[in-house]
């Protein structure tokens, strides 16, 4: 299978949506899907990497998949508003490197172990 890149996810979700979902939800419809999803990824964060105990509920929920749905819904939005999300994010790595480069090296909060 083929490299997926953003341009041809943002194409794919396209033709699925206008094909197999009839239409796109409204875009502030689609940003409350996107908390809910966010909300759902960081749920099975906090009980994979953080203190809090799995439930019943939690139980085969994976997180890749849970990543999947935050992106699905994002370029169901990218789609929506017009926005080529490659081009966007290529500016958004000029922006962080200009702004932020020199700034992390010196940050001391950086230079311990790793939250990974």
């Amino acid at each position: 299978m083929p490299e997926l890149t953003l341009k041809a996810a943002q194409k794919q979700v396209d033709e699925w949506i206008q094909t197999l979902g009839v239409r796109y939800f409204a875009p502030l419809t689609n940003l409350g899907i996107l908390m809910e999803e966010t909300g759902e990824l960081a749920r099975l964060m906090v009980r994979q990497y953080g203190e809090q105990s799995f439930k019943p509920s939690d139980e085969g929920r994976n997180l890749g998949d849970e990543m999947a749905d935050v992106l699905w819904v994002l370029l169901c939005l990218a789609n929506q508003c017009d926005i080529d999300l490659t081009e966007a994010l290529r500016k958004n790595f000029a922006k962080k490197t200009g702004r932020d480069a020199a700034r992390h090296q010196q940050n001391e909060k950086l230079k311990g172990p790793s939250g990974s």
